[in-house]
């Protein structure tokens, strides 16, 4: 059953929302509850007489009245289930509170505090979110999603639980990644939240600590696995061309090899991204098109290592090698610029059972024959830094301080301004820290992470160091999928907002040695993003088209603010048969 519409009043184009439900119905349901702020109109109407207090509060006055409770909690998990429960009260003040507090928050409602969460997201449960599937309902998809009360499904973000940030496999605890990055789709993107829906394919986990947990509340069997897998996969996406032909869909923290199969089975099939791949891949090739401005230089002029061939490594890798091809390198050409690093060393053609993204960057073995190296069968990053001339390291592995002090001092010798990527979050996990990179290169190193890092002091004045977050792509990616109508999601686009977002960097910014822009005006951002999106979707013959002048309007309208519409009761029918209460 729905539960309201949106409406436009004919005579005074008003925008309002057209309620179904009254009385307790409309405090218990998160998207329609304002709380304090119903005017007295609208408690007579919609049956709230007597069940608000007296005062009518603005959602100004909300907003501070729930910072002062947030900021009372003493630990960040406390923060997260404060907040979580915010969202499930209210979620218009939840979202003008995280807009409001974005660079504070943004630990809380997403990593690294949200690994914590879904560690323990059996235990803290409160009220349930999203859509959960499993083998024991998948055959009732259509019904299961039809029951669905909003009045339109626009994004999906959907996990199978199985690799969860660096955690590993946590089951249908997972959830908490969909709900997370759908906040940061509302509160960046500004996609509305009535139309996005997280959910978790409950397919098992392997997780005995899971299995063994009386409270743990998912499918209690060892995961599926090959053909029976895909089939539940493919009984997923079915039910969603079905049932929500418009909507785009976000793979989130699959395991490294379904990851690559889904997004290549699906891509073209409907409109669909991995942001583990793409979404790090592009934000991570921007910070490195902003570091060619600095360093006046150009893609095919650099050597570049990437350590850790997993989704993140791999979307990178592919990046910089497509932008060495615009650049006029053949594929040989370009692969022979990156050096691969995984477990087993550097990759090269000779290895046994490589995976299928790792084949296409191993290297020629026979390309290595002057290097100095002591076993040919596990060539290490040391002497991958020493024998390549490398001026770009790139680490996506979670292994804290992989990159030492021998490793930083040879890439400076590589490279006056050499570029080092430590990308791996929490912090705890990082590659190695700014202040490492500082001593190593006499602050000349330009440096990107996966976490925030403060200003350090160095020889020459600050130094800063810029976060690579997936949020400055992925929101502005999705909004501009959705408002151009775009039948799949292609590399071009994710290529194009990386060069997007890489000319957000000013002249400034880039004297500083930052990569990336801030996130004071995340917003405008996603709109940019949203905007070269669309533009490249035109270009490929993909979607809607709009003129130059009418694309700007479009966007920023497109962008929903957290703040509440006025409410007028309605009768919801369905098969001609009254179905409100």
């Amino acid at each position: 059953m729905k539960k309201f519409s949106f409406k436009i009043d004919p005579l005074t184009h008003e925008e309002f929302l057209e309620v179904y439900l009254r009385g307790p119905q409309i405090l218990t349901d998160p998207f329609l509850n304002k709380a304090s702020a119903f005017t007295d109109e609208e408690r007579i109407s919609l049956e709230l007489v007597g069940m608000l207090r007296y005062k009518n509060s603005s959602l100004e006055i909300q907003r501070k009245r729930v910072y002062e409770s947030y900021q009372s909690k003493t630990s960040d998990i406390e923060k997260y289930i404060f907040l979580q429960g915010l969202l499930n009260r209210n979620e218009t003040l939840f979202y003008s509170l995280l807009l409001a507090h974005l660079e504070e928050m943004l630990p809380i409602v997403y990593t690294p505090t949200v690994g914590h969460a879904c560690m323990n997201l059996s235990h803290i449960t409160r009220r349930y979110r999203g859509l959960y599937l499993n083998p024991d309902n998948i055959m009732h998809i259509d019904t299961i999603f039809q029951n669905i009360s909003i009045p339109e499904v626009y994004l999906i973000v959907v996990t199978d639980g199985e690799r969860i940030l660096g955690l590993g496999d946590l089951g249908s605890d997972g959830m908490g990644i969909p709900v997370g990055k759908i906040n940061l789709y509302i509160a960046a993107g500004g996609i509305h939240p009535a139309c996005c829906m997280p959910m978790t394919l409950d397919v098992g986990t392997n997780n005995q600590r899971l299995l063994d947990d009386e409270l743990y509340l998912g499918w209690k069997h060892p995961r599926l696995e090959g053909e029976e897998y895909y089939n539940f996969i493919e009984k997923f996406v079915l039910g969603v061309k079905r049932n929500f032909p418009q909507a785009i869909l976000q793979w989130e923290d699959f395991a490294k090899h379904k990851a690559f199969n889904l997004l290549k089975k699906y891509q073209e099939r409907i409109p669909s991204f991995n942001d583990d791949i793409q979404g790090t891949g592009a934000v991570a090739l921007s910070a490195l098109i902003t570091s060619m401005k600095i360093k006046k230089s150009s893609f095919k002029e650099q050597k570049y290592i990437v350590v850790g061939l997993g989704q993140a490594g791999s979307g990178i890798a592919l990046n910089i090698m497509e932008m060495l091809k615009e650049e006029g390198l053949t594929e040989d050409e370009a692969s022979s610029r990156i050096f691969a690093v995984d477990k087993f060393g550097l990759l090269t053609d000779d290895m046994q059972n490589l995976e299928p993204q790792m084949v296409r960057f191993a290297h020629k073995r026979d390309s290595l024959q002057n290097w100095a190296i002591a076993d040919p069968k596990n060539i290490t990053l040391k002497e991958v830094v020493k024998n390549s001339g490398a001026n770009v390291l790139i680490g996506v592995t979670a292994q804290t301080g992989l990159f030492d002090k021998e490793i930083l001092e040879t890439m400076a010798k590589n490279d006056p301004r050499p570029v080092i990527m430590a990308l791996s979050n929490p912090t705890s996990k990082c590659e190695c820290t700014p202040q490492e990179v500082m001593e190593a290169t006499g602050g000349k190193g330009l440096m990107a992470a996966g976490s925030p890092y403060e200003p350090i002091e160095g020889p020459e004045g600050v130094i800063y160091t810029s976060q690579c977050n997936n949020m400055y792509i992925f929101p502005g990616v999705g909004l501009g999928s959705l408002i151009a109508k775009t039948p799949k999601i292609t590399h071009k686009m994710f290529i194009a907002a990386s060069h997007e977002l890489s000319n957000m960097v000013t002249q400034e910014q880039m004297d500083k040695g930052l990569l990336l822009p801030g996130f004071e005006d995340i917003r405008k951002i996603s709109r940019r993003i949203a905007k070269a999106t669309i533009l490249e979707a035109q270009n490929s013959g993909l979607g809607r088209s709009f003129t130059d002048e009418e694309l700007d309007e479009i966007i920023e309208k497109a962008q929903w603010n957290p703040q509440y519409l006025n409410y007028r009761p309605g009768t919801y029918y369905k098969e001609s048969k009254k179905i409100y209460s």
